[in-house]
C-alpha cells in the first residue's frame, strides 16, 4: 500500500434493523481491518458473518429494528462509544443510520468521526420525493414522478398514466414500520395499480415512477468519497449486469467501467447541493433520450463498494478513514474491468435475466480481475457463517422477492 491508515482510530459498522446477511458491512471491517484498523459492528447476534471476521474486534450485539424512538438508538451509540473508549469513524450501511447520525451530529460529535453535512440533507437524499424535488431544481434526469396523497389521487393518476409503471416507498424510515411495497415494484396495468393501492391506507406512503424499459436501458453505479468542500477525494463508476430482486434490488454481479460524462455528473449534483460523505448513486442510462436518469441516491456506504478500488488501493470507506484522520487520500485511477460478484444471489439473478432483453453492451467480455462478496481467502469464517445461515432462510427469502416481483409484473 502507497499509505498508511492511522492504527489508533477504530471504526465502528453502524446498521440498523434485522438483515444479517449483509456483505457490504463485511467488506468494510476487511477493508480496513487489513489496514490494521481495529473494527468494531453492530450485529443482530453473535452469529452472523460480520462477527466472524478475524478482521473485527468485537462484535456489539445490538438486536434493532429501525422503528426505535431516535433518542434511544443514539443513547445506545453513546454507550457503545464509551466501551470502545476513544473516538471512531462511523461507517453507516443503511439509509436509517445515515439520517440519523447527520441528525444528531451535536450528540455524536466529539464522541465519534463523521463527515459533517447539513443535518436536513441526508434525509432528504434517501426520500424519493425529496430526490426527485432536488433532480427538478438542479436539472438532473430523473424518471417522471407522481406522489399521491390519497387513493383518489391513485384513481386519477391510472386514469393518464402509461403503463407499466413503478411503486417505491417515500420515506427511508416509513419503509420499516408501513412499507406501502417490498420493495421497488413494476405494476404492469391500471387495475394492478389500483389493486395494490387499496391496502396503502388514506395517506399512500409511495411515489409512483415512470417506467424505464429494460430493453431501452443500461444500469449504472457510482460511488464516491467528498470531503468537507464537496471535492471527490474518490470517484468510481460501474455497469450492473444483475440484481436481485431482477431489475430492482441490489446488485449481484457488476464490472468498473470507465465514464467520465457519469463522473463528471455525479460531481458536479454533489457540489451544487453541498454533501460532504459517501455516496452510492443508481441510475439508468435511457437510450431513447441518450440521458443518465438518477433513480436512487443512497447517503452511505453501498454494500457493492468492494467493486470499486484504485491503483493506489483506495475503496471509498478508506478514503474517509483517511481523511477524517487527517491523512492524505492518494490518487489513483480506477481498476477498469474488474468484476464484483455477490455469490448467494448471482445464481438466481443469472437465471432470472436470460430472458429479461437486458443487456449491458458497456460491460467487458472478460474481466481484468474478480471481487467476491463472501469468500475471501484470508476470512474463510464469514463466507462459511453466511452459507449456513443463508441456505434454508435464504432460499425461502428469494423464493418469495421472486414471487412478488412476478406477480406484481403480471398484474
Amino acid at each position: 500500500m502507497p499509505f498508511r491508515a492511522d492504527q489508533d482510530v477504530p471504526a465502528l459498522i453502524v446498521k440498523f434493523g434485522d438483515y444479517p446477511l449483509h456483505h457490504g458491512g463485511v467488506g468494510a471491517i476487511r477493508s480496513l481491518g487489513r489496514l490494521g484498523v481495529p473494527m468494531y459492528a453492530i450485529t443482530e447476534d453473535r452469529y452472523t458473518p460480520a462477527a466472524a471476521s478475524r478482521y473485527l474486534t468485537r462484535a456489539v450485539v445490538w438486536p434493532t429494528t429501525g422503528t426505535e424512538d431516535p433518542g434511544r438508538l443514539i443513547e445506545g451509540l453513546i454507550r457503545i462509544g464509551r466501551r470502545i473508549g476513544r473516538p471512531a469513524v462511523l461507517v453507516p450501511t443503511d439509509e436509517e443510520a445515515a439520517v440519523l447520525i447527520a441528525e444528531h451530529q451535536s450528540d455524536l460529535f466529539g464522541r465519534f468521526l463523521f463527515p459533517r453535512v447539513e443535518p436536513g440533507l441526508p434525509r432528504r437524499l434517501a426520500s424519493k420525493q425529496g430526490l426527485h424535488e432536488l433532480c427538478v431544481e438542479h436539472g438532473i434526469a430523473s424518471p417522471e414522478a407522481a406522489f399521491p396523497q390519497s387513493y383518489d389521487d391513485i384513481v386519477a393518476f391510472a386514469e393518464k398514466a402509461r403503463f407499466p409503471v413503478v411503486a417505491k416507498n417515500r420515506e427511508a424510515f416509513v419503509r420499516r414500520t408501513r412499507p406501502a411495497v417490498n420493495g421497488t415494484t413494476r405494476i404492469a396495468t391500471r387495475e394492478g395499480l389500483l389493486a395494490l393501492a387499496r391496502d396503502w391506507g388514506e395517506r399512500p406512503g409511495v411515489i409512483l415512477q415512470e417506467y424505464l424499459p429494460r430493453e431501452e436501458a443500461e444500469d449504472w453505479i457510482v460511488h464516491a468519497y467528498f470531503d468537507a468542500n464537496s471535492t471527490p477525494l474518490a470517484l468510481f463508476t460501474g455497469v450492473k449486469v444483475r440484481s436481485w430482486p431482477p431489475h430492482a434490488g441490489m446488485t449481484a454481479n457488476a464490472y468498473v467501467v470507465d465514464n467520465p460524462e457519469l463522473a463528471d455528473l455525479a460531481a458536479r449534483f454533489i457540489k451544487q447541493i453541498g454533501y460532504t460523505g459517501i455516496i452510492d448513486l443508481d441510475l439508468r442510462f435511457d437510450r431513447r433520450d441518450g440521458q443518465y436518469k438518477l433513480l436512487d441516491f443512497n447517503p452511505r456506504m453501498g454494500a457493492q463498494f468492494r467493486l470499486f478500488e484504485s491503483e493506489s488501493g483506495v475503496d471509498v470507506v478508506r478514503a474517509m478513514h483517511l481523511d477524517l484522520t487527517g491523512r492524505a487520500v492518494p490518487e489513483g485511477e480506477q481498476r477498469a474491468g474488474h468484476r464484483y460478484v455477490v455469490e448467494n444471489i448471482d445464481l438466481p439473478a443469472l437465471l432470472a435475466y436470460r430472458r429479461s432483453g437486458y443487456t449491458t453492451p458497456h460491460a467487458p467480455k472478460r474481466p481484468s480481475g474478480t471481487e467476491l462478496a463472501w469468500l475471501a481467502g484470508d476470512d474463510l469464517l464469514p463466507f462459511v457463517t453466511m452459507l449456513g445461515r443463508f441456505v434454508r432462510p435464504g432460499a425461502k427469502h428469494l423464493y418469495q422477492l421472486w414471487r412478488a416481483h412476478h406477480r406484481s409484473a403480471r398484474k
